[in-house]
């Protein structure tokens, strides 16, 4: 009966947790006691037991108990007599490790070093590819090939919901299944930090840099969240140079780009800069309705009668400009909105149900799109507009920027500084002034801003 509960509970755990997940962790363990409100589980190792019992023995319970079993408590135990070698279920020990005397650690096992969990729903075939990711899009598809890349590190970098993570996990997706013999390891920088610390707490620091720098391909998503944290970013700069030494790919991401990563060491900006830097910009109109479509064609192969009246989805294109998440989750509520009551998706019905959305989205604009669109409009890069150069072809239109910044959004001087690279308020003030007293003189400045206010109120 034991046997019967936990073999449907792990055909349910495989769904959740995915395959490596489930492979590695879930089907090596056995239950062997389920009474008194406790479910014992026998596992080859105390550090395997150590580790799922953090990462999924939550789950576990919360399925048990939604099979109808009373438990309060999961417990994880080494079986009797096993080696403190991993068992014939785990990877192997590699020989560096298994050599090294350690009577008191566990040796560094592949086992160990699991990716977090990827979602089956961002593949590159998912991905839709327009203008603003094109660059990304490519260069993700070039290091998922699994092949020599000319490019080490990947650096991929962009505001919220513009596609990264999609990216990294489609790279993931691509390599396991192109050549499932690499070890590909994902996780957030917050997931890497984590692990140092946790390493250093028990003492198994050399393990620790053993098991990453035995990694194929390494995957880093939201890199700046090891900023400032200094232990964590010189175990990650050594790290990094292990890997590349060895020619082993690596593949980063972040809401800005390296050098704007504040209170990141130099050394590691650097090392960043030293591959391909990929911006994801946000989305333009086309890029827009093509997630919409491809959305929308996924609802109707899954709902069959589902009615959406023209113009629908180029009124949404147009609308909701934040991000690419912000317009998918609009769609789903749309969606259902309209499945639930039974009304055919009109542009009456998608007023009526998104008005919240659609007025939070009709003044939406952000300092970093103004300076990109201002960058894109004066032939500038946007890392000199927001550095510290002062020639006069990039101090014009860091002050056209500031002054935009200052009538379309409602940020303060100091915030607006802080998005300029960290000024001081008073310039930002000395800037706006500036651009005001030129506009009565300079016709061409006049029309610049005309056009660059058209384009970002859209």
């Amino acid at each position: 009966m034991t046997n019967d509960i936990w073999t449907k509970l792990r055909e349910d755990l495989l769904l959740h947790v995915g395959r490596n997940n489930y492979v590695t962790w879930i089907e090596p363990l056995k239950l062997t006691r389920l009474a008194e409100g406790r479910a014992e589980f026998e596992v080859p190792t105390s550090f395997f037991g150590n580790w799922v019992q953090r990462n999924f023995a939550d789950q576990i319970r919360h399925r048990l108990i939604e099979a109808g079993q009373d438990v309060s408590r999961v417990d994880f135990c080494v079986a009797r007599g096993a080696a403190p070698a991993p068992a014939a279920a785990t990877a192997p020990v590699r020989p560096a490790a298994a050599a090294r005397p350690s009577p008191v650690r566990t040796p560094a096992r592949e086992d160990d070093l699991t990716s977090a969990p990827l979602d089956a729903r961002f593949t590159f075939d998912s991905f839709v590819v327009g203008k603003p990711n094109a660059l990304a899009h490519a260069a993700a598809r070039r290091v998922a090939e699994g092949g020599p890349v000319t490019f080490n590190p990947l650096f991929l970098y962009g505001g919220v919901g513009l596609g990264k993570t999609h990216l990294m996990h489609a790279i993931a997706h691509e390599l396991q299944l192109r050549q499932p013999h690499l070890r590909v390891l994902y996780l957030s920088a917050e997931q890497f930090m984590y692990r140092f610390v946790q390493a250093l707490r028990e003492r198994q620091i050399m393990d620790f840099k053993e098991m990453f720098r035995s990694v194929d391909v390494l995957m880093v998503d939201d890199v700046q969240f090891i900023a400032g944290k200094d232990s964590t970013q010189e175990e990650f700069f050594h790290t990094f140079n292990a890997l590349v030494d060895q020619n082993k790919q690596i593949v980063i991401s972040a809401d800005r780009a390296p050098g704007e990563i504040k209170d990141m060491e130099d050394r590691i900006k650097s090392r960043l800069q030293c591959g391909l830097v990929v911006d994801l910009h946000p989305t333009d109109y086309e890029l827009r309705l093509g997630v919409l479509q491809q959305k929308a064609e996924a609802y109707r192969r899954q709902m069959g009668d589902l009615v959406i009246a023209d113009g629908v989805l180029e009124f949404l294109a147009h609308r909701i400009t934040t991000n690419v998440r912000v317009l998918e989750g609009a769609l789903t509520r749309l969606f259902a909105f309209a499945n639930l009551v039974g009304r055919p998706v009109t542009l009456e019905v998608t007023q009526e149900c998104l008005s919240d959305i659609l007025r939070a989205s009709d003044r939406k604009v952000t300092i970093e799109e103004i300076q990109r669109k201002v960058a894109e409009h004066y032939n500038v890069r946007l890392s000199d507009m927001i550095g510290p150069k002062r020639v006069r072809t990039i101090a014009r239109p860091r002050q056209v920027a500031m002054y935009l910044a200052k009538q379309l959004t409602p940020r303060s001087l100091p915030e607006i500084g802080r998005r300029f690279g960290g000024r001081d308020h008073t310039t930002i003030m000395h800037g706006v002034k500036k651009v005001e007293e030129l506009m009565s003189t300079d016709s061409q400045l006049a029309d610049d801003l005309q056009m660059l206010r058209r384009l970002l109120q859209g």
